[in-house]
């Protein structure tokens, strides 16, 4: 993983690139399955004030001020009323975000078998509406018969898998990434594969219906492949602006000399 992608102004393009990136892998090994990517569309409401909301009057028992020999205003009185400020909700922009689907045709009807995620900041951040839809779709998901696949490639925001992070910590001391599969045929199982940056992207067996052999997917190269195709080498200003969130000592030490091996 490159930390320099994890930058909201630079992930949210290739977050779709890669879901693009993980279909084009993906689709040849599907027969008879098929993959096709979906949205997820929502409206952000947010608050602001009305102008104009605020009007000055002259209240009861105002009287002007008086002057005295020194020229300051001495004021007699003045009503202790407050001011009423309304506020309105707004739409503030309608937003869509990418995921992958895996579906198959059951009694000429097609029967959505797998979903795959890439998490966004948004769904990582409890006060966004995009987050509180995340989780409204984890929980349907965790009482159907359909399979999650979540990668979540950001290490800001609150932790965002199914998988009870208390749970992950009593097996992995700590990661940076990871990615958690979720079987509809196994409820209380998570399969989580856990990644330091340091490290190479696994390979993840995604999971069809049961009796079928999961689908391997190589999630290195499908980044390799998204990233020499996309913009990032010139847009991402490696030498001015550091990772975000910021990297500890030790990591920015590997991150300088890996770009250093690159030039």
């Amino acid at each position: 993983m490159d930390p320099y992608l994890e930058k909201p102004s630079v992930f949210a393009g290739f977050h779709d690139q890669l879901i693009a990136g993980l279909v084009a892998a993906i689709q040849p090994l599907l027969q008879p399955y098929f993959a096709k990517s979906n949205q997820r569309v929502w409206v952000e409401l947010a608050d602001r004030v009305r102008e104009p909301d605020v009007s000055v009057a002259v209240p009861p028992g105002w009287a002007e001020p008086q002057r005295s020999s020194g020229g300051t205003a001495v004021v007699e009185h003045i009503s202790s009323e407050p001011i009423v400020i309304a506020v309105e909700q707004f739409l503030s922009g309608e937003f869509r975000e990418t995921y992958l689907d895996i579906l198959t045709e059951v009694e000429g009807e097609h029967r959505l078998v797998t979903s795959i995620e890439v998490l966004s900041p948004s769904n990582k951040n409890p006060g966004d509406q995009a987050g509180a839809l995340y989780r409204e779709k984890q929980r349907e998901f965790l009482s159907s018969n359909v399979n999650l696949v979540e990668i979540d490639l950001l290490r800001a925001g609150r932790h965002g898998t199914l998988v009870p992070r208390r749970e992950m910590l009593k097996q992995c001391e700590s990661w940076d990434y990871h990615v958690c599969i979720h079987r509809f045929d196994a409820r209380r199982e998570f399969v989580v594969y856990p990644i330091q940056m340091t490290q190479q992207l696994p390979t993840i067996s995604v999971p069809l219906l049961p009796g079928a052999s999961p689908v391997s997917v190589d999630l290195q190269a499908v980044f390799n492949r998204c990233y020499d195709e996309g913009p990032y080498r010139r847009e991402v200003q490696y030498a001015d602006d550091p990772p975000l969130p910021a990297l500890s000592p030790d990591r920015m030490a590997w991150v300088k000399s890996v770009l250093a091996a690159k030039r």
